[in-house]
């Protein structure tokens, strides 16, 4: 075998291939790394974003959820809704999930360990569901007390039961409801199926049954106010596409989505 000289065109040839591998690299690197900002406008990597949402959050995330997908092509949205009680067990437990969105300060207020900075996206009041057309004539907070008129309410352990509560000991109206449920759509589910006549649900809820349920306004010195905390979720494995999300949430175009569906500015 005969030598190479080192100024030979092979060799020449050699030296230049390498360099231009040793330029390529960062650029391929960059190109392939895990990025969340995929997540936003203008391909790359897709992302898929666990959303929990409280249960009367049910139908205008779902609004919500195509909207943004629409506007971030790179994301992809699951919404994963419960009474706040239920979804604060799974994220206690760990539970893989990117954004919490929950119907009340204090449920958000309980997991600072597990979550970013929240953000008050929307608020909502309470109003009496009442079966179809009103027959049993529910006309305020005091009615809920009458013998024979069968109420359900959420359970005390979650938001809307715990409102529920406040306005109705406030008024000193004592109620025995004939059950109480896991989370607001039950109670809903309960009126508009006539296993009960009345019940205590955020006005979002009796407005997304129409022709199934009438609502009955409760006063605004006798209401409460609910307010709707949206966070990222620290085990969350992509952290900048759930914080564009919840950023988003808080912005014009879910703020007129969220007030579409009946909810108050925060």
């Amino acid at each position: 075998m005969f030598p190479i000289h080192p100024k030979s065109p092979a060799v020449r040839r050699a030296a230049v291939a390498a360099a231009a591998v040793a330029l390529l690299a960062p650029l391929a690197a960059a190109c392939g790394g895990d990025d969340d900002s995929a997540g936003k406008k203008g391909g790359g990597k897709d992302v898929r974003l666990t959303v929990l949402a409280a249960s009367s959050l049910t139908d205008v995330f779902a609004t919500a959820e195509k909207a943004y997908e629409k506007d971030h092509p790179g994301t992809d949205l699951t919404v994963s809704a419960a009474g706040s009680q239920e979804l604060a067990a799974q994220v206690k437990q760990g539970s893989p999930a990117d954004v919490l969105v929950t119907a009340d300060t204090k449920t958000m207020d309980g997991l600072k360990a597990e979550t970013g900075a929240p953000t008050v996206i929307a608020k909502n009041r309470l109003v009496i569901a009442t079966r179809e057309g009103n027959p049993d004539r529910v006309k305020g907070l005091k009615d809920l007390a009458r013998r024979g008129l069968k109420v359900v309410l959420a359970d005390d352990t979650v938001p809307v039961g715990r409102y529920s509560k406040e306005v109705l000991d406030r008024q000193g109206v004592a109620v025995k409801p004939v059950s109480k449920e896991a989370n607001v759509r039950s109670v809903l589910s309960k009126v508009e199926l006539g296993e009960a006549d009345a019940g205590i649900v955020y006005r979002t809820d009796a407005a997304s049954a129409p022709g199934k349920v009438d609502a009955v306004e409760i006063p605004a010195e006798q209401n409460a106010v609910a307010s709707y905390p949206a966070a990222t979720l620290k085990g969350s494995a992509h952290g900048a596409a759930a914080a564009a999300f919840v950023k988003w949430l808080g912005g014009p175009e879910a703020g007129k989505i969220l007030r579409d569906a009946g909810f108050q500015k925060p």
